[in-house]
């Protein structure tokens, strides 16, 4: 019963040490020290064991060592755009192995993501060829689809006249749209940049990002234009987290389809500019009629003009009124302006 309890006290030194070496890759000794009260010496056995076992890499000497984590796998290949190309087949003869053994809610997740950004590389990108990529280490799994075609973003802008690169992420942030609707929802970006831990393209002039947890997306403008889409994601390989949990967090009341999204208001801003017209007002409500419950994000918008959100809360309130509408991270400024909306 001892050795049990030493053994399995053992396994959770070194589990933290795994899950946190990225952020203290020079000091972890001292922070696992101090977590479970034991001596540096206790915790430089373990950091050796991970070393031995492949799981972490060392450089350096005595107090300017450096720990990180070491792959335990990489793998990589280039497929060629075709007719045959199916994203099933990759998934099952080629990535599937590269992943080794993890769990099957993890399995799960790497499934959905991954066959849905190979399909749509396969079906949207127009290009010749698609590049996969994976590197595992203990902790988490990266993967790369990239492919050489006419780029996601600036696809989205050509299919519904955008002035700028940038509305597409808009669109892509609320989910339900695609370019094909006749052979796709429009919601496999939109449900695989929530499940993992992260999620991000670049493409054109734009790089476009989700972190897990975080209620809004990350734009940002890139100098360097290049050709094609580029997609990765990260995931922890011991995750609680399960495709149906994300699913479900997206379904409002007793109906389980996709019905409630939110809509990062402050991507419809240039730079400085405040929102304050309808036009700018009728770009954030592009499609959310497709929905039962809209959450505008307002986080980083200090206010709005009366146009914009009359807009919003009276005009489109009154012609959709099965849709409910609910604004989140406003601040007093903006809260008054709905308010006054509301009231009219």
């Amino acid at each position: 019963m001892v050795a049990t309890r030493i053994r399995a006290r053992g396994e959770e030194i070194r589990e933290f040490i795994v899950e946190h070496v990225d952020d203290h890759p020079s000091d972890i000794g001292k922070v696992a020290s101090a977590k479970f009260r034991i001596s540096r010496q206790a915790v430089n056995k373990h950091l050796q064991k991970l070393v031995q076992e492949g799981c972490l890499s060392e450089k350096g000497e005595t107090r300017a060592r450096a720990y990180r984590l070491a792959p335990i796998s990489t793998w990589s290949k280039t497929y060629p755009l075709g007719a045959e190309l199916k994203e099933d087949i990759a998934w099952s003869n080629d990535v599937r192995p590269a992943l080794g053994q993890l769990p099957e809610n993890v399995m799960h997740i790497w499934q959905t993501v991954f066959t849905e950004m190979f399909n749509n590389a396969i079906d949207h990108s127009g290009g010749t060829r698609i590049h996969v990529g994976v590197h595992r280490t203990a902790k988490n799994t990266e993967m790369f689809v990239i492919d050489d075609g006419v780029g996601i973003f600036k696809k989205i802008q050509t299919a519904l006249g955008l002035l700028d690169e940038r509305h597409a992420v808009l669109e892509l942030s609320k989910g339900k749209f695609t370019t094909d609707p006749a052979n796709h929802s429009g919601e496999g970006i939109f449900f695989a940049s929530r499940m993992v831990d992260y999620f991000g393209i670049v493409s054109g002039g734009v790089y476009f990002s989700h972190d897990f947890g975080e209620p809004e997306d990350w734009i940002l403008e890139r100098d360097e234009l290049e050709p094609g889409t580029s997609v990765r994601m990260k995931l922890s390989n011991h995750t609680a987290r399960t495709a149906r949990k994300i699913y479900d967090q997206y379904a409002s009341g007793d109906d389980f389809g996709f019905n409630k999204t939110v809509v990062p208001v402050r991507l419809a801003q240039y730079g400085d500019d405040k929102l304050v017209s309808r036009s700018q007002a009728k770009r954030v409500l592009t499609r959310v009629e497709l929905f039962k419950v809209v959450m505008f994000d307002f986080k980083g918008v200090d206010s709005v003009g009366q146009a914009f959100a009359d807009e919003i809360f009276r005009v489109f309130a009154a012609q959709h009124p099965g849709v409910e509408l609910v604004a989140v991270n406003a601040t007093r400024a903006v809260k008054d302006m709905i308010s006054r909306a509301r009231a009219l």
